[in-house]
Parts: structure tokens; sequence; C-alpha cells
């Protein structure tokens, strides 16, 4: 399985428009080849580098398989129009919150992608910690996709 944006590859700069300097859009995302057994699907985006752990941006669960992208600008509503759900991210809020590091430090942004052999029962708005503790025994596979951001221009 592999996990691609049209908006960067892996390792590059995020584009400004996907951060909470610009329009804080989530980046399209798509995917392909799952491995067969596949039920739903999970994202999870999270800043390696935050100061203090990991810190969650994103996540996404229950996407059905009949879709294999995610596009940019996802609306921040508990179900998504193709199916699944949004939970809380890290500044407490439903959906996506672009990179948003402090000034002058390079973060790295690791999207995650979860292929599962289930569904998830989980209401919308469920934290990163119930999405990770209900997947257990239940991913296929993953993907990654990582990317950098840093503000008050590029470090690298």
């Amino acid at each position: 399985m592999h996990l691609h944006s049209p908006a960067f590859l892996t390792g590059s700069t995020i584009p400004f428009q996907y951060t909470c300097d610009g329009d804080n859009l989530s980046p399209p995302l798509s995917w392909d080849a799952p491995p067969d057994g596949t039920v739903s699907f999970a994202l999870i985006l999270e800043d390696h580098d935050a100061p203090q752990q990991r810190f969650t941006h994103w996540v996404v669960y229950n996407l059905p398989t009949t879709i294999g992208y995610l596009s940019e600008g996802v609306i921040h509503q508990p179900i998504l129009p193709d199916g699944g759900a949004q939970g809380k991210n890290d500044f407490g809020q439903l959906g996506f919150g672009g990179p948003c590091p402090p000034s002058g430090t390079i973060h790295r942004y690791f999207f995650k992608l979860y292929a599962l052999d289930t569904m998830l029962h989980l209401a919308p708005g469920a934290s990163k910690k119930e999405v990770l503790t209900a997947i257990e025994g239940h991913v296929l596979e993953s993907a990654e996709l990582m990317g950098r951001y840093a503000r008050n221009g590029s470090l690298f």
C-alpha cells in the first residue's frame, strides 16, 4: 500500500496553504494497493517534533474502501460526505489542523494510513488514543507520508 499527495513529495516541504500560516486546508491525499481483506481505512497526522509529545493534527477513521483519496480541504464535519468520521485533534477541534510549529524550527509531519480488517465502533469525535486502541489487532498494513514545515521562512 502506498500513500501519496500531489501537493508534496515525502520528505519535502508542506506547501503554505496547508499550514496554520496559510489557508489551513488539509492536503489532497491518495492511496493505492490496499491488502486483500481491507474493510476500512484510518488516517492519523502527527507532528513528531512537538516539544512535549507527539502532537495530533488530524484523526480520520472508518473511511470506506470505495474511496482511495481525500480531496484538498476536507470539511470540518463529524461525518464525511463519502463516508468516514473525523476525530478531535490536539487543538481540541474536529478535523484537520495544519502544521504550526514554533518559529524557527523545522518539524516533521507524518500522515499514517492504516488498512483495517474492520469498521471501528467509535462515534465521531474520537481521540487518537481511542482510535489506536480500537485498531489494535486489526491493522493489515500501513503506509506513511512525511512532510516538513518551518514557520517564518524555510530552514532547509
